[in-house]
């Protein structure tokens, strides 16, 4: 027997917690790119510890908001909706058919790459590093209007 509870207060939690974490990103998002961040900019890293830290909270709130959305909303949604849940590419494509996610599961894998290219390309690299930061800042509206989708879908469904 379906926890139905148990699958509504869970979606509760991850949609509140995915709020959080765009809400978040957005902010470190405009303050990291308030000017361009190129291959100059990234080579001061060394030097500039609030650029630093500033580049590491935009690299973690990226990469956490797309786990909790992917990870563990996704698949929560999609069962509180008695969709199948299956792995994340099933998911996300499932997401895309469903209109929660606007482009498509590769684009959303894609982005899901640039974590490690953001870390293992750190100060070593500054244009790669620069060209990883700048892809995922790209990346951040899509990770934002999923989560967002998400909710709006839940709210019209009453599902919360």
């Amino acid at each position: 027997m379906v926890d139905v509870d148990g699958l509504r207060d869970r979606l509760v939690f991850l949609l509140e917690t995915v709020a959080l974490e765009a809400e978040h990103l957005e902010a470190t998002d405009k303050r990291l790119f308030a000017q361009p961040f190129d291959s100059q900019r990234a080579a001061t890293l060394r030097g500039d510890d609030l650029l630093s830290e500033r580049l590491d909270a935009f690299a973690a709130r990226f990469a956490r908001l797309q786990d909790t959305a992917g990870d563990k909303l996704l698949p929560a949604l999609l069962a509180r909706v008695g969709e199948p849940v299956g792995s994340v590419l099933d998911n996300l494509d499932r997401a895309a058919r469903l209109g929660w996610l606007a482009q498509t599961s590769e684009s959303w894998l894609a982005a899901r790459a640039l974590r490690n290219r953001m870390v293992h390309e750190y100060i070593r690299q500054p244009a790669l590093l620069a060209e990883a930061v700048n892809e995922a800042h790209a990346a951040v509206p899509m990770l934002v209007r999923f989560a967002q989708a998400c909710q709006a879908y839940a709210a019209t469904r009453h599902l919360i």
